[in-house]
């Protein structure tokens, strides 16, 4: 039976998206999913400890988030535009391609200014959807200088659902702890959850870590506009494996040792480089991999996820993981008890 996107759809109440994370990383809630048995357990995040042994593999997406909102005034008019940076294309003429609000006001030619000194200025050079828009930034001094200039003048790129200013604690939590390589304009959620002690303890216990990025575009949150899934297009975001992390998993699939893929984005990266006998191939290039039932997994033998929008493409790769029916149970029972959704929001383990 061919799948619809509506088959994906479920009445999320607005109070169950988190706008704030948990207070301590590892104490957000956990759902543990059993493929085998169909059984839902309710635990705390730390209690992931219980479901790993010595030699099992945790896949991370080390991806770091950038501070890609910027703020800037156009010039005569002086009006407050938002510019979200979406990805460098050039970076000697630095010339990136971003997101502007409100975009009816911005024309090419058009100037931005984004500091009091006006230092750093963007001139608009092309349009490329309804909101997009290419920049060129003017900016005297080096390269290192102005990329210094986007991080101090950058806010956390917080999803616009949570409706509010990003702060400091952002900068902090919305950034896993593994995050290493600078790229994403949105956090690897999953990894969220882990702390420092809680990683330590796995570690204790023998548990091996691998690491792969991916660095997550706004791609990855669009929605499925069309009833027929199939038709769906993602946008292409950039994955590096190495030889080192391929090694490991594939150690561990050799002893059938539990394979976890921390998060959809490292699914996503892990599945688009897999050789014909289900091996994990080291990797340096750009996906487009989209997941949906019905779909053969090959590396990952579980994964933690957080919970996902209705209709979303994450929602569909987890029932293409756990199975569509187990998994529109397992979130029917989350709005119940009362999870929270989305960034912030609790976790999942699907064994």
């Amino acid at each position: 039976m061919k799948m619809k996107t509506s088959d994906f759809d479920f009445k999320l109440p607005e109070k169950l998206l988190a706008v704030r994370p948990a207070n301590y990383r590892d104490e957000a809630r956990l759902m543990v999913v059993n493929r085998k048995t169909g059984s839902i357990e309710h635990k705390v995040f730390k209690d992931l400890i219980d479901y790993f042994n010595e030699d099992d593999v945790l896949i991370f997406n080390n991806t770091k988030v950038f501070p890609a909102r910027l703020y800037g005034n156009k010039e005569k008019t002086g009006a407050k535009i938002e510019v979200f940076l979406l990805r460098e294309l050039d970076a000697e003429s630095k010339l990136w391609d971003v997101l502007v609000d409100p975009a009816r006001k911005i024309r090419i030619g058009n100037k931005l200014f984004f500091d009091e000194d006006e230092s750093l200025v963007a001139e608009v050079v092309d349009n490329t959807t309804s909101r997009g828009r290419t920049l060129r930034f003017l900016f005297e001094g080096s390269y290192e200088e102005f990329r210094k200039k986007l991080q101090d003048l950058g806010h956390t790129p917080l999803p616009k659902y949570m409706n509010r200013e990003a702060d400091a604690d952002d900068a902090d939590r919305y950034q896993t702890i593994f995050a290493e390589e600078e790229g994403a304009v949105a956090a690897p959620t999953a990894g969220l959850h882990f702390s420092k002690h809680l990683l330590k303890r796995l570690e204790i216990k023998g548990v091996d870590f691998g690491k792969v990025t991916l660095h997550i575009g706004l791609g990855t949150f669009a929605p499925v506009e069309v009833e027929d899934l199939t038709k769906h297009k993602m946008e292409s975001e950039r994955v590096i494996i190495t030889q080192e992390t391929s090694d490991l998993v594939n150690r561990a699939k050799s002893t059938r040792s539990n394979v976890c893929a921390v998060g959809t984005t490292t699914m996503r990266a892990i599945e688009s480089s897999v050789s014909a006998n289900g091996l994990l191939s080291p990797y340096d290039g750009w996906t487009n991999k989209y997941i949906h039932p019905p779909y053969d997994f090959s590396v990952a033998t579980s994964m933690i996820t957080n919970f996902h929008m209705p209709k979303s493409t994450l929602l569909m790769m987890v029932s293409a993981f756990a199975g569509h029916e187990l998994i529109m149970e397992a979130y029917n029972l989350a709005v119940k008890e009362e999870y929270k959704f989305y960034s912030y929001g609790d976790a999942m383990l699907i064994l």
